[in-house]
């Protein structure tokens, strides 16, 4: 098949989940011997990444525009072909599904988690969001949700069924550690948060937890964002040695990072299924987690869960005082859950199954 993935920053994956997941399902597509060009907002040095055509579309840098703008300009790249079926990520998209249909491709849109409710938002943003919501039951052919959580909402808030695909990731714990020595971590020695910073991932609330606890034990807070200046000055606002803050780290670094940590924090209040969260589960990690239901649905018995700040910094407390012997049955959960439930190759062979059945050859 001839398949067209837009609606992401691209890759290689520097920046969120999405682009993680279009970097991981595009390779794999393409290593099962079909043609996949992903839309990218990023020039590379290379026309072809892990086997996968890039196609570059500069982009409107804009905090409220760059992602419909940059998918209505992909979209009538991909109109010209020759493309067999298209993936559009993000329910923002939604509206701009009808135009690749007309061009006579099916298309599947994942539509992520609610993303209204993110605070960065202003409300003009999130009643698009809330519209494109409703587009999404019936502009694609295929609405596509990667948590159960979600899949209830789009049922009982519109009556539409959906399928569902978790989002996967890798297992196992890389035996490196560069990017520790470089940021003068130890093995097991440090708390580790990787995400965006932004109000709704919480990296502020980890950072103020963590600073309350008595340990010699180090926090990574691992992340940036565009168009968040003034919530970064606050979450670098400190004074605590113990507090690593050095951006966003990608490739083998993110993965070291999350191989070698003492526990992972998990504060995002927004999304569906999180990939840093099912990544380090994969990795063998101990798991804190903020108690949300899509959360609660990756992690399920697998973590420790937290309501709050202040039960964040009793959850902490409480790691540091276990018997290794505990942590360590957390750890052998959280990976087993992930070899149970999150296999890169069981989502590929998913959304395999879907382009064929929306293809007509199943």
């Amino acid at each position: 098949m001839r398949i067209a993935l837009l609606g992401t920053r691209g890759i290689p994956a520097r920046y969120g989940g999405f682009e993680t997941f279009a970097e991981e399902l595009s390779a794999r597509l393409a290593a099962r011997g079909h043609e996949v060009t992903v839309y990218c907002r990023e020039p590379f040095e290379e026309a072809m990444y892990r086997g996968v055509r890039l196609r570059y579309i500069p982009p409107v840098r804009h905090k409220y525009l760059e992602t419909i703008a940059h998918t209505f300009v992909s979209t009538l790249d991909v109109m010209k072909g020759p493309h067999d079926v298209a993936l559009y990520c993000n329910g923002a998209n939604a509206i701009f599904t009808p135009l690749a249909r007309a061009a006579g491709m099916p298309v599947a849109l994942n539509v992520d988690g609610l993303e209204r409710k993110r605070k960065k938002w202003n409300a003009l943003a999130r009643a698009w969001y809330l519209f494109s919501e409703a587009l999404s039951t019936f502009c694609p052919n295929e609405i596509v949700t990667d948590a159960a959580q979600i899949r209830e909402y789009y049922r009982t808030r519109y009556g539409a069924d959906s399928t569902f695909i978790p989002y996967g990731a890798p297992t196992g714990k890389l035996p490196t550690s560069a990017v520790l020595d470089r940021l003068g971590l130890e093995r097991g020695r440090y708390f580790l948060y990787v995400t965006r910073f932004e109000p709704e991932n919480n990296p502020l609330m980890v950072r103020r937890a963590f600073e309350r606890v008595k340990t010699d034990l180090k926090l990574a807070l691992i992340g940036d964002a565009p168009y968040a200046a003034d919530y970064i000055r606050q979450v670098r606002d400190t004074k605590d040695q113990r507090v690593l803050l050095p951006g966003a780290i990608y490739g083998d670094g993110y993965h070291e990072l999350q191989s070698h940590s003492f526990a992972y924090i998990h504060a995002t209040e927004v999304g569906g299924t999180h990939p840093a969260l099912i990544e380090a589960m994969g990795r063998g990690a101990l798991v804190l987690y903020l108690m949300t239901a899509e959360n609660h649905e990756v992690a399920g018995g697998a973590g420790i869960p937290f309501q709050d700040e202040a039960d964040l910094e009793n959850r902490l407390a409480e790691v540091l005082a276990m018997e290794e012997a505990q942590r360590s049955r957390y750890r052998e959960a959280a990976l087993r859950r992930v070899c149970e439930h999150y296999s890169w190759d069981a989502v590929t062979t998913a959304y395999e199954a879907l382009f064929r059945r929306l293809l007509g050859q199943e």
